[in-house]
């Protein structure tokens, strides 16, 4: 299996969604770099209000977020091969190192210098990372999650189903990191302020560790 379809890839990915919806509505302005749902929401009521600067500030991540789906599916089809040997990892990286980036915006600063960077990477995420194994998942929001989790939890009861039991216990497991994360994003973010994004930046620095771990496992002779 590779390893950006594992369960424990899934988990930190999911985790530090959780926390940065946290990180950016708190430190951030509001807004919901991640999910768009919310963001699309507070920019139709802004617009009703006629809060023009306020909406602006919830339409540039929902673009953003467009141009992050455009360019995951730009290195899905394979078209990043020839120029990148692992183009999965170097956009880990790249979210680590834009991550880390952020932390050192200052509040004070705009608040789109960090939310735009965060939805496109959230975009990105939603794309290229949509399984565990054989089961679909969304790293960046917990609805769809929840619901399959309800879905599983029925059939193991009326069905006594084996696979829709272990189903189960892969939704509890990312429904619940979400949820950890957001709690551990509230605290960081009201501890540490904009700092706070390093957190999520080490758990994709460790899953960065899982790519070379795991590809040492498969060499012959190891």
């Amino acid at each position: 299996m590779e390893t950006s379809a594992t369960l424990r890839f899934a988990l930190l990915l999911t985790c530090a969604s959780g926390f940065l919806d946290s990180y950016t509505f708190l430190v951030r302005g509001g807004v919901f770099a991640n999910a768009q749902t919310g963001n699309v929401i507070f920019f139709g009521i802004d617009l009703a209000g006629r809060q023009w600067h306020q909406a602006l500030g919830h339409l540039w991540p929902i673009i953003a977020f467009v141009v992050g789906v455009v360019s995951a599916v730009h290195i899905k089809a394979g078209r990043l091969d020839r120029i990148l040997h692992y183009p999965i990892r170097v956009t880990v990286a790249l979210f680590a190192v834009i991550l880390c980036a952020v932390g050192f915006v200052p509040t004070s600063a705009p608040h789109w210098i960090a939310t735009i960077p965060i939805a496109f990477l959230a975009a990105m995420q939603i794309e290229l990372f949509r399984s565990i194994g054989d089961l679909n998942y969304v790293s960046v929001a917990t609805t769809g999650n929840l619901m399959r989790l309800v879905e599983a939890g029925y059939a193991t009861l009326a069905d006594r189903d084996s696979v829709s039991r272990y189903a189960f216990r892969v939704y509890l497991g990312v429904v619940g990191i979400f949820a950890a994360g957001a709690v551990i994003g509230a605290f960081a973010s009201h501890e540490w302020g904009a700092r706070a994004a390093w957190i999520p930046a080490a758990f994709l620095a460790v899953t960065l560790v899982l790519f070379v771990v795991d590809e040492r496992r498969a060499e012959p002779g190891t």
